[in-house]
């Protein structure tokens, strides 16, 4: 897949630049980039979810507890 964006010279040259100094190209960086946004985000929305879940039922469990729980041990 190919996508396209239009960009000013600056822009244009602080990400070539950006991407020269990482060692990468400016497809590899945009990517990464993109990736790495989307995968926080979604790690956000899990927390949130989590923490709405656990002020519903403010459970914990000890390390000890989860151990045994999971027959880790």
């Amino acid at each position: 897949m190919s996508i396209s964006i239009r960009l000013n010279k600056v822009d244009t040259d602080l990400i070539k630049s950006y991407a020269s100094m990482r060692g990468m190209t400016v497809s590899e960086l945009v990517r990464k980039i993109v990736m790495d946004h989307i995968e926080e985000e979604f790690g956000l929305k899990e927390y949130e979810k989590a923490y709405a879940e656990y002020r519903n039922n403010p459970v914990t469990y000890t390390l000890d507890e989860v151990v045994k729980d999971l027959d880790l041990a």
